[in-house]
């Protein structure tokens, strides 16, 4: 249990998610840091963006929701074909534009006039178009976090794609993502990152907002991996394939290794996991080889009974909170080094970097072979996973970074 401090802070935190259920790396570290922020004494209040009408209640595992002044507000974020069309004679990215919700902003404001906040987080760019009022109705410290640098995620598609028509949107997409973070980033009082690479690329812009890391925290006692449960050889993927870069990643994993499941050139069954994975990956299903198994109930469940996990990751950036929570689970890991950015792994230690096919399918064929290598590097990474990333002394340092703000 974290101690009990004086003088708490009243801190209002923005997203542009719901916190349950727990399903995405995004709720998960806005829920933990929630949770480590209300176990130091702090007074939280939390606004967040619902576009799918959830109701957090039902879904919450613990009372987190009733010690913290909470709103949601519904917005829809959906984009017809007709509004993407004329995006592409305008100069603003639809894709950011479509969070902001004229009621959710007086709701904000409405908070923001009925209390006296020492500090505003807003938990990345989509819930930025709420900047300018926050600036406005609040003398807060204004605290941006960045999960990842939003543009460098859509430049990063666009370098994978081969059709031309999608890698031109894409571009463009990314260039004006670029043009509106970076413009946006420099009206924030400080900005946090997770990894030292994310900080490198802001300061790159000659951005003069200081910026702070602190990496992904999770609460180590929800971790508790059984070895017992494991099925060997078994690899999988937990993963949101709303997301495009899981996405992405996905497909050009399946794609390279189909046939390799499915002839049993590689002995071990895959496991595909998540929420909003598309219909079509029905189509890669092998039974007895290959199980594509869309939202599972318990996902610690399933990561504790699979033994490989894979990130394929392509594109993207900021700190993977699978991997974090892999590692807390005492998997074996095989991943690229764009996956693993931000984690100080050691590669053949406590984790396994691979970035093209020859490299993965070399990785998996040792795996299968070694149960005992499989699991050194799985205690390996549950080692680091306590060293680097215990919810409780990542929350100390962010309540010291914050109290230092706040009385600057």
């Amino acid at each position: 249990m974290l101690q009990t401090i004086q003088a708490p802070l009243k801190i209002l935190i923005l997203s542009h998610r719901t916190l349950f259920p727990q399903n995405g790396g995004y709720p998960i570290v806005v829920y933990n840091t929630i949770k480590g922020l209300v176990n130091l004494g702090h007074e939280v209040s939390l606004i967040s963006l619902d576009e799918k009408k959830q109701n957090d209640r039902l879904h919450a595992t613990d009372d987190i929701l009733d010690k913290i002044n909470y709103r949601s507000h519904h917005v829809d974020i959906s984009v017809s074909m007709v509004d993407a069309f004329f995006n592409l004679f305008s100069q603003t990215a639809h894709i950011i534009d479509r969070y902001y919700n004229e009621e959710l902003e007086n709701i904000i404001i409405t908070e923001l006039q009925s209390h006296d906040y020492d500090i505003v987080q807003f938990e990345g760019l989509f819930v930025v178009p709420y900047l300018a009022a926050v600036r406005k109705h609040s003398k807060a410290r204004l605290i941006y976090r960045a999960h990842n640098i939003e543009h460098q995620v859509w430049f990063r598609l666009a370098q994978q794609k081969s059709d031309p028509f999608k890698k031109i949107y894409l571009t463009m997409l990314a260039k004006r993502i670029r043009s509106y973070e970076l413009q946006q980033l420099a009206h924030f009082d400080a900005i946090i990152v997770f990894t030292g690479q994310d900080e490198k690329t802001i300061r790159s812009y000659d951005i003069r907002v200081p910026v702070e890391v602190l990496p992904i925290s999770i609460d180590l006692l929800k971790y508790t991996p059984d070895c017992d449960k494991t099925e060997f050889p078994s690899l999988f993927f937990l993963g949101s394939l709303a997301w495009l870069p899981n996405r992405e990643g996905m497909e050009w994993f399946i794609d390279n290794f189909h046939s390799d499941f499915s002839n049993g050139d590689l002995r071990a069954r895959l496991y595909v996991a998540g929420n909003d994975i598309p219909e079509q990956f029905d189509d890669y299903e092998v039974p007895g080889k290959i199980y594509i198994q869309g939202e599972v109930d318990d996902a610690l469940e399933f990561v504790n009974n699979k033994c490989i996990m894979i990130v394929p990751l392509l594109s993207g950036g900021g700190m993977r909170v699978k991997i974090v929570e892999g590692m807390a689970m005492q998997k074996c890991i095989i991943s690229t080094s764009l996956g693993a950015e931000g984690i100080n792994y050691k590669h053949g230690h406590n984790i396994l970097i691979a970035n093209n096919r020859d490299e993965f399918y070399e990785a998996i064929q040792r795996c299968i072979a070694d149960e005992a290598f499989c699991k050194t590097i799985g205690a390996n990474a549950r080692l680091l996973a306590e060293e680097q990333h215990n919810v409780e002394a990542v929350t100390l340092k962010l309540a010291a970074y914050y109290k230092r703000l706040a009385h600057a």
